[in-house]
């Protein structure tokens, strides 16, 4: 987008309309993808910023100009985000948010948390940085956590990131909850064209025409989950994901055995 496009009205960016944040391999790709498309939104120039989970750029003074760098000037009816998915994960990332701009809007998608820790696995695996078979990781996860730095801790965090509740209620805490909109990953997957329309609406703007579907940041899975591994989540998740039921109101039946 150039100035010429828009004649003299572009303003330089000051802060973010909305963010993505979260939850990794949960259907933020192909949101972000949805996003980019529509006519009155900019993504700039790269999917994930990773400015807010960066504690380099929170050691002393922030300057915002290393994110607003990646936007280009915006015509007055464009609005701009970021799709960064460990946002929601990552625990100082939700009040440096809420201290760059309170009123920013935020975007959540929610996976089945046993689901969702098996592709982050796979994922891991595909990327040649996961030794372990899917049940050693998982036994292996407390203390590969425990002695792996902030920015690599994540990497290997497939039951810690499946805890959505805490996450969500951080993000309450500093954020008002007409401020966020949460998705089921199943929902938007399904339910294509109804979520976009329900998203764009939250982000203050009319449904964008017909865009080609695409599957993005697909996976080959190197297996399936077999049973045992699926008990064995489960039960580590059933109680969270009691509390997110009652919590947002939702009915996760389908995540349940």
């Amino acid at each position: 987008m150039t100035s010429a496009m828009f004649g003299a009205k572009t303003r330089k960016i000051e802060r973010l309309d909305f963010i993505l944040a979260g939850a990794q391999k949960s259907g933020t790709t192909a949101l972000h993808y949805f996003l980019a498309a529509h006519p009155k939104i900019t993504m700039g120039d790269q999917q994930e910023m990773h400015f807010f989970d960066d504690d380099a750029m929170f050691a002393d003074s922030v300057d915002y100009e290393q994110l607003h760098k990646h936007y280009p000037r915006l015509a007055p009816s464009i609005i701009a985000g970021d799709c960064t998915p460990s946002y929601v994960y990552y625990e100082p990332a939700a009040e440096r948010i809420w201290q760059y701009n309170p009123k920013i809007k935020l975007l959540v998608l929610l996976r089945n948390p046993v689901e969702r820790a098996f592709a982050h696995w796979n994922m891991q695996r595909f990327k040649g940085r996961e030794p372990l078979d899917f049940f050693d990781a998982l036994r292996e996860e407390k203390t590969r956590i425990a002695g792996a730095p902030p920015a690599e801790a994540g990497r290997f965090a497939y039951v810690d990131r499946g805890f959505y509740a805490r996450q969500i209620q951080r993000l309450f805490k500093f954020f008002p909850r007409e401020q966020m909109k949460v998705v089921k990953f199943e929902e938007f997957k399904d339910k294509q064209r109804e979520t976009l329309v329900s998203i764009f609406s939250f982000l203050g703007l009319g449904p964008v025409r017909s865009v080609p579907s695409k599957d993005r940041n697909v996976v080959p899975y190197e297996r399936v989950m077999n049973w045992e591994e699926r008990v064995f989540l489960y039960n580590l998740f059933a109680d969270d994901i009691a509390k997110l039921e009652q919590m947002l109101d939702w009915n996760c039946s389908d995540w349940k055995l």
